[in-house]
């Protein structure tokens, strides 16, 4: 009997990606190549580009079946987009990867090993970076931080996705049913056996990344709100607290005036002050719950995670 090869599948998400997109589908061949005992498609989701990523998309589905494209209707965030691919795939395992080659594909005959050896879940973890330093130190304390105030399992540090999945797990988070999904906090909540393989992040092959700010801010936010309460009790504390020093601090004018009552005069300096300052905390707080709400709002509106406009090569 002839022996049924296991298919792998590999995923990445694509957004003006156009000067890395022939490299990594070349890197990807390439390596399969050497890996005879498998089947692969690679699977590619454009997040409604706006340079020449879908023609060359097309350009490459045409000539290679093995390569897979959904295109979006419009851009869907780096969240939902990234997510809907990876439970598109079909494959007895899936790979995951981001598009610009910082994610080392070099690294997948050793997540395949790994995966062989029973393990479910097998994830790269960034070690060091070619990257900005002061952005990979910020990254390391937020995933520090992260972990320290996670409510159960700690999330893995330096983890950004990259990894192999089991059909296993994919099949569970195809079901949760989460408008905003966490991958990397599903990946440490949901309790797979998995392994950890170091590696040094490269640089960017060509382009320029599409993160900023607000971007990352989403990501760490939605962090926090997915897998800890830290952050509403510590408004707790801090607001219990202040009050009890609010309340020494007005009995000891209150005692001071009665003792000094022609010579003490309270002014307005005091006042000012306090009022700034718990005004300052009450709406670093409010946010903090308005981050809480809107996580909220996002799971009760049952929106799609994205709207296809076309697939390539699909069957």
């Amino acid at each position: 009997m002839m022996e049924v090869k296991k298919h792998i599948s590999v995923i990445s998400p694509c957004y003006n990606e156009e000067g890395n997109i022939h490299l990594l589908v070349e890197t990807v061949a390439k390596i399969f190549e050497k890996l005879p005992q498998y089947t692969y498609e690679q699977v590619l989701i454009d997040n409604c580009s706006t340079d020449r990523t879908p023609e060359l998309l097309r350009e490459i589905a045409a000539k290679n079946k093995q390569v897979k494209v959904i295109f979006n209707e419009r851009n869907f965030g780096w969240i939902r987009s990234p997510f809907y691919g990876l439970i598109q795939c079909k494959g007895d395992a899936v790979i995951y990867m981001v598009s610009d080659l910082q994610e080392p594909p070099e690294l997948i005959p050793e997540f395949l090993a790994k995966w062989e050896e029973g393990y479910k879940i097998v994830i790269g973890i960034k070690q060091q970076s070619k990257e900005n330093p002061l952005m990979f130190a910020t990254r390391n304390f937020f995933y520090k931080m992260l972990s320290s105030a996670s409510d159960e399992e700690p999330t893995i540090k330096n983890f950004t996705g990259f990894g192999l999945y089991d059909q296993k797990f994919i099949s569970i988070i195809r079901g949760l049913d989460h408008q905003y999904p966490y991958l990397r906090g599903y990946v440490s909540e949901l309790g797979f056996r998995r392994f950890e393989i170091p590696y040094v992040q490269p640089a960017r092959f060509s382009g320029k990344t599409s993160s900023n700010f607000f971007k990352l801010y989403d990501v760490a936010m939605l962090g926090f709100t997915s897998h800890s309460k830290l952050p509403l009790r510590l408004s707790a504390f801090i607001g219990f607290f202040s009050a009890i020093i609010s309340l020494f601090i007005a009995l000891g004018y209150f005692i001071y005036k009665l003792l000094y009552w022609n010579r003490f005069d309270v002014g307005l300096a005091p006042l000012v002050i306090g009022v700034f300052f718990f005004g300052s905390v009450q709406l670093f707080f409010i946010g903090i719950i308005g981050e809480y709400i809107g996580a909220i709002n996002s799971q009760v509106r049952k929106r799609p995670l994205v709207i296809e406009r076309e697939r390539l090569n699909f069957d």
